[in-house]
């Protein structure tokens, strides 16, 4: 199970590394364009994007990764939790249900009731979580945990997207496991709508001078749906990645313990083996000097 599960983490590395810096550097270009206060009010008036109701179109804000508004500034959330279908793999699955029960509880502190939150999961594991918690599952997709798909990714996108824009809820959560390492999957919680915009010009030395080719506004309207949904895909695929990545450390511990038992027994074994020896001789020896 150990080499099966370290075949799929290959397999789940290479597509996650070719994969996230490709939607990091689209999210940082669109983060880049969106410094513009003059394309931010292009945007408004012939886009929608900001309108108050948030009900036209995606709503352009700087929102914490990892924010929870209260009740009235957002009346209704959505939360993905993304888990694995089956177990054998540590702590994995228990992480991000902690993690979810975490994210309920904070919601329910700051006045939401289960009739104001979506619960969208992909894992049986944390589908079942859910179900125990008292909250009814509004879309399950667990068979999108085991084969990550481009076509998966952007159907359930375009439900979230369009959740989002007709004003059925407020904000999008996300809540899965990150492959940080081979012994490193911490679980994250992090925004997916409104879409995290982030002043990038204070990470690097210079601001990007960007050559446009059309328009700002026409790239900015084809590039946020391109965004949207590799972002959503990445999250996916890092998920996969950290799953198989967990199952491998898992397999490995559980190999070494039945190493060491195995140990333990045949230590007993032997001793138990040589004390009956031992006895025999004693037996013998005895029946002699009788």
């Amino acid at each position: 199970m150990k080499m099966v599960a370290s075949a799929k983490l290959h397999k789940a590395q290479v597509a996650i590394g070719g994969k996230l810096p490709y939607e990091q550097q689209l999210h940082r270009i669109l983060s880049g364009l969106l410094q513009d206060d003059e394309l931010h009010k292009a945007m408004h008036d012939k886009l929608g994007f900001g309108n108050p109701d948030g009900h036209s179109a995606v709503v352009l804000q700087d929102v914490g990764l990892d924010q929870i508004p209260t009740k009235d500034v957002y009346p209704r959330i959505a939360i993905l939790a993304i888990s694995s279908n089956s177990s054998l793999c540590g702590s994995f699955n228990a992480n991000v249900i902690k993690k979810y029960q975490e994210t309920i509880q904070i919601l329910e502190d700051q006045g939401y009731a289960k009739e104001d939150i979506d619960v969208y999961v992909i894992g049986r594991k944390v589908g079942e979580a859910v179900r125990k918690s008292g909250y009814t599952i509004k879309e399950d997709r667990s068979q999108v945990a085991d084969k990550p798909s481009y076509d998966a990714a952007y159907d359930l996108a375009t439900n979230l997207v369009d959740s989002f824009t007709s004003g059925e809820v407020s904000q999008v959560v996300l809540v899965y496991s990150h492959f940080a390492s081979a012994a490193s999957q911490p679980v994250v919680r992090e925004n997916y709508l409104p879409l995290p915009i982030h002043d990038y010009e204070d990470d690097v030395d210079e601001p990007v001078d960007y050559l446009l080719e059309p328009d700002p506004l026409t790239l900015v309207r084809h590039l946020l749906p391109q965004v949207l949904l590799l972002k959503l895909y990445t999250v996916l695929l890092d998920a996969n990645a950290a799953e198989h990545a967990a199952r491998t450390l898992a397999m490995q511990v559980a190999s070494d313990n039945a190493k060491d038992l195995i140990g333990e027994l045949t230590l007993a074994y032997n001793k138990g083996r040589q004390q009956e020896i031992t006895a025999e001789i004693l037996d013998l020896i005895g029946g002699t000097m009788q």
